[in-house]
């Protein structure tokens, strides 16, 4: 399998991803890796049921099954063993379902 480039940008970049520009992919990130769900444009898009992880890092929303937007964040810190399951559970969802793109840096 041929190794395709990945881009590496900050959460401030990954920001400019969220649906509002037209011409740009949405990438939601989970663990740090940037998945293309562009795919997805009607779950994720503006308006869509999961908008509010567009542009951002929602591993912990997604751990915790919470669509609040204090929940959409990179820190796993306090995650209970259950959860970090969950999160399991949505990270192989998203790679059956979505392109791996980058990753995430520290700005």
């Amino acid at each position: 399998m041929g190794e395709a480039l990945r881009m590496e940008i900050t959460a401030q970049e990954l920001k400019q991803y969220d649906g509002s520009d037209p011409s740009k992919p949405i990438y939601v990130a989970i663990k740090g890796r940037i998945f293309d769900v562009s795919a997805g444009m009607s779950f994720y898009g503006p308006g869509g049921n999961y908008s509010v992880f567009a542009g951002k890092d929602a591993s912990r929303a997604l751990a915790k099954m919470s669509k609040e937007e204090q929940d959409v964040s990179p820190s796993l810190e306090g995650l209970s063993e259950k959860e970090i399951g969950v999160l399991a559970d949505w990270e192989k969802k998203f790679e059956a379902k979505y392109p791996v793109v980058g990753n995430v840096i520290q700005s």
